[in-house]
């Protein structure tokens, strides 16, 4: 840890007597200067906080970036002492007085995470193992982890220990790793000062816990994708290209307990003349798991390069650049895919694989419906064709009928029909006749062998060869969610 056990509690001890909390401190502030905060406009803020109170001196001197005179930033860290505080590089002389040396701000309700600081704040290249705090990356595998209680939870590559701190919210026992000692010292930290015991193993990826099982899994790897060099271990893994991501997957059925779930994130290639999806659902041909592969973002080769050079606080050297680009080049990456694995241990023969691109809006949290899919082949694996005929299903609240018509000499003529889901993951698709008479149909009172046997005397054709047509038609629908069984 950064500070020894007494330390933490004399560090806690005056964060909390102080009031910084994110409660206290939108509280003192007001809710436009918060807003503007995290907007890195301080100047709010600091108007607020110029009496240098214990409370405004914490705001000034770590979440607004400022030096501030040694007398009241001791008096707001008491009773841990500056001496004590210095030692473990919370704080740092700086001119005529003292600042931040690290990055603690409140997080949550009643949390507080400890990071380095980031580039913006401090010029220059970042440290080898520079640890970062809670980025847009963290975010989203935050939101889009599955939050249902488990015994066991792992967190691969913790870093600042953030998903940890979340998965001891619904776990019971929490494991974290990390190649990077340093990061380590900073997880051991944050897990200390919230009051949590997390198991800390240092090592690469899975290493630490070979032989071990877990019921949940998450994590946000060093995924960058390049020719495999490190030279930060947040963002380099030392694979080539994208084969970290490709790792994880082949080694998600030995970390996995029986319905037990993965989830991370990845970067993956789009390689000129291939199917990036199918090259991703390669991934768990043999691994005899459930996937959902979800595509975020795509970046093109020279705007993947720039991000991610200037995200080490390195103004873009013109060789690095193109030696990174040599490497897309000479392997026909034409651009880089982000986004989300989720994985589940489900036991069955006839795992489902899917691999989609899915950067609309995504309806919050997202890991809620992660949840929802597999909850949806769980329920499709029990019905045969036989028991979907036999069930009722109601439409999904909301379900809209987006048509695309052309005026010709005879009015209006209906080009093609999508229906969209306004909620959840927002998904549409184009739909026809048949599709459309489903669902319009779907309103929880008839079984679907009726609902086939009205149709097919409407259209003169037979019920048998209706249901047989509609059958995956509407496995479909339930998996994506656009009808839903009605159980009661």
């Amino acid at each position: 840890m950064l500070l020894s056990p007494t330390g933490i509690d004399r560090l806690r001890t005056a964060l909390t007597s102080a009031g910084f909390t994110a409660t206290g401190v939108a509280a003192r502030l007001g809710p436009q200067a918060t807003a503007a905060m995290g907007r890195n406009d301080y100047r709010a803020a600091l108007r607020a906080t110029e009496d240098r109170d214990r409370l405004g001196t914490l705001i000034r001197l770590f979440i607004c970036e400022q030096t501030e005179p040694a007398a009241p930033v001791a008096a707001a860290l008491a009773p841990l002492t500056v001496a004590e505080a210095l030692d473990a590089g919370l704080v740092e002389p700086y001119g005529d007085g003292l600042r931040a040396g690290i990055d603690l701000e409140p997080y949550g309700d009643d949390w507080w995470m400890l990071a380095d600081l980031p580039a913006s704040a401090r010029p220059g290249p970042l440290h080898a193992e520079h640890v970062l705090g809670v980025g847009g990356a963290t975010q989203t595998l935050l939101g889009a982890t599955v939050r249902r209680p488990v015994e066991s939870a792992l967190d691969l590559g913790t870093g600042s220990g953030v998903q940890a701190l979340h998965l001891a919210t619904h776990a019971r026992r929490v494991t974290a790793t990390d190649v990077s000692v340093r990061a380590l010292r900073f997880a051991a930290t944050t897990a200390a000062l919230n009051g949590q015991e997390w198991e800390l193993l240092r090592g690469d990826l899975v290493a630490p816990v070979a032989g071990r099982r877990f019921d949940l899994v998450v994590s946000n790897p060093p995924f960058v994708v390049g020719p495999g060099t490190t030279t930060h271990v947040y963002r380099d893994s030392g694979r080539v290209g994208d084969a970290v991501g490709a790792e994880l997957a082949a080694a998600a059925p030995g970390l996995l307990t029986e319905g037990g779930t993965m989830q991370y994130l990845a970067n993956w290639v789009h390689v000129t003349g291939e199917d990036w999806g199918e090259r991703v659902a390669g991934w768990f041909a043999d691994t005899g798991l459930d996937a959902w592969a979800v595509q975020r973002e795509v970046a093109d080769p020279m705007a993947y390069v720039n991000l991610w050079l200037t995200d080490v606080g390195e103004t873009p050297d013109p060789h690095r650049m193109a030696a990174w680009l040599d490497w897309f080049d000479a392997h026909r990456v034409e651009a880089v895919g982000f986004g989300i694995v989720s994985l589940r241990n489900s036991g069955h023969d006839d795992p489902v694989v899917r691999v989609e691109d899915l950067r609309q809006r995504v309806e919050a949290p997202m890991g809620d419906h992660v949840a929802g899919w597999f909850d949806r082949q769980d329920w499709l694996r029990a019905h045969d064709t036989e028991g979907l005929l036999a069930h009722r299903y109601r439409a999904a609240e909301g379900l809209q009928l987006r048509q695309e018509a052309t005026m010709g000499d005879e009015g209006w003529a209906v080009d093609r029909q999508v229906l969209a889901a306004p909620h959840g993951l927002r998904w549409s698709e184009e739909i026809d006749p048949l599709v459309l008479a489903l669902v319009g149909g779907a309103d929880g009172r008839l079984p679907l062998r009726d609902q086939l046997a009205l149709l097919a005397a409407a259209h003169d054709v037979a019920t048998d060869e209706l249901a047989e047509a509609a059958g995956p038609i509407v496995a479909h629908l339930v998996e994506r969610g656009f009808v839903e069984p009605v159980t009661a």
